[in-house]
């Protein structure tokens, strides 16, 4: 994605709006024992199947939530806002994940700089996206009824991958050390910036990909389409030069997301989701319930992709996890459930994903901890029963995000012979970390 500073791209994939139902949610209500919690506790209430969690059924390791930064289009963080992105106290967004720009005009090279190093510095991993080469090595050519389209000169290749290293020692020498850095940004929505083909593409992995000093990350297609990443993982020399199979997604159906070739081939590879605004950047962030759709976005990016990471647009901006006040938004505590309990390294493991309709469960272990993240999108109150199939843990903290609160703490509880019930309240998202 690009924008000018006016973003005239804002609203150009997801236009539609959500009918908004604004609904309170009834407290939660936890028990220690099994039994349903009392429907005067918190109204009338649908019962679920109960949610199994088993920490033996491992699936993928998680790299970590996050957003972008883009000084040049938006302006910088403020140093208060990195704390409030990348902290993980109270009322901030817990984020591990940064991504920046790789601008083409060296001179341009520190100007996300100063945010990326407090990211660092929080424990954030960083990772840069180039939407062009430098000047002297693009091309232009007629693609449809563009006829002023931009490539990458194919003598030029070389040149580009030492760009990219280049920008990779900068960094390294200012103090961010990369995770990994981009080929493109979005190859294949590239009529304001550099189009590639899945061939070019493949070309560059194969060639000269293998002299990046950090981990490579492609194709980074806006859609997840896998004309894009499929010739990478069909291709054993290309594969072996890539470290991170990207992708945004823009408008990706649901059924679209799972990718048995992945799993086929990226053996030893990672998966990252490393763009995305959801459901529309038209609407205020502050909008409920329509903010839960992002909650119930990162449960099938998690449960049903299976990606690692998932990365939004701009960290600040009136449809972003941070408002232009640098506060929290509704849309960004429904990530913070994720990205504040969810840590680098947790892994997934099984869960009953969908034990209710209109209910989003997924689990993660790590830290001496299984954290258990549920999204209730109904109009009804879920009395919902957990239970970890080995029987371990004793104490349950939880926190809420409703119409009016956001990651509230609701204290801790105990469980019994390894399970506990939560009233889930409607319209509400809900974190358990089980010691």
């Amino acid at each position: 994605m690009t924008q000018s500073q006016n973003e005239p791209f804002e609203g150009r994939r997801l236009p539609s709006r959500r009918a908004i139902v604004a609904t309170m949610g009834a407290l939660p209500v936890l028990t220690a024992t099994a039994s349903v919690a009392r429907a005067s506790d918190a109204g009338v209430m649908a019962a679920a199947a109960a949610a199994v969690i088993d920490p033996s059924a491992t699936r993928q390791t998680i790299r970590g939530f996050g957003g972008m930064a883009h000084a040049a289009w938006i302006g910088d963080l403020t140093a208060a806002q990195r704390d409030m992105a990348f902290g993980t106290g109270d009322g901030q967004l817990g984020f591990t994940l940064l991504r920046i720009p790789v601008p083409e005009d060296r001179a341009a090279w520190s100007r996300d700089l100063a945010t990326a190093k407090r990211a660092a510095e929080l424990g954030a991993a960083v990772i840069a996206s180039p939407w062009n080469p430098p000047a002297s090595m693009v091309e232009t050519f007629v693609r449809g009824s563009q006829t002023d389209a931009r490539r990458l000169k194919y003598s030029m290749y070389g040149a580009y991958a030492q760009h990219l290293n280049d920008f990779t020692t900068h960094l390294r020498n200012n103090g961010v050390n990369l995770y990994g850095i981009s080929v493109q940004n979005e190859p294949d929505y590239a009529h304001d910036w550099t189009w590639w083909t899945p061939a070019e593409m493949v070309r560059f992995l194969r060639e000269n990909a293998g002299s990046i000093g950090t981990r490579v990350i492609a194709p980074e297609s806006f859609q997840y389409l896998k004309n894009m990443s499929d010739p990478i993982l069909n291709d054993p020399v290309a594969l072996a030069n890539v470290d991170v199979i990207g992708a945004h997604l823009y408008g990706t159906s649901f059924a679209n997301f799972p990718y048995p070739l992945f799993k086929q081939k990226g053996a030893g590879k990672e998966l990252w989701m490393t763009e995305v605004y959801y459901p529309n950047s038209s609407d205020s962030a502050d909008l409920w319930p329509q903010a839960l759709d992002v909650g119930e976005h990162i449960h099938r990016a998690m449960v049903e992709a299976e990606f690692q990471a998932y990365i939004w647009w701009y960290i600040r901006r009136s449809y972003g996890p941070m408002r232009e006040d640098g506060k929290i938004s509704k849309r960004g505590a429904a990530m913070a459930h994720f990205a504040r309990f969810v840590r680098p390294g947790y892994v997934r493991i099984g869960a009953t994903a969908n034990p209710a309709t209109n209910v989003y469960v997924s689990a993660y272990r790590g830290g001496g901890s299984t954290v258990v993240v549920a999204v209730n999108k109904g109009s009804a109150a879920v009395s919902q029963q957990f239970t970890l199939a080995n029987g371990a843990g004793s104490t349950v903290a939880s926190w809420l995000t409703d119409a009016s609160r956001n990651v509230t703490s609701q204290g801790t509880t105990g469980m019994s012979n390894g399970s506990f019930t939560v009233a889930l309240p409607a319209q509400s998202a809900m974190t358990f970390v089980i010691r």
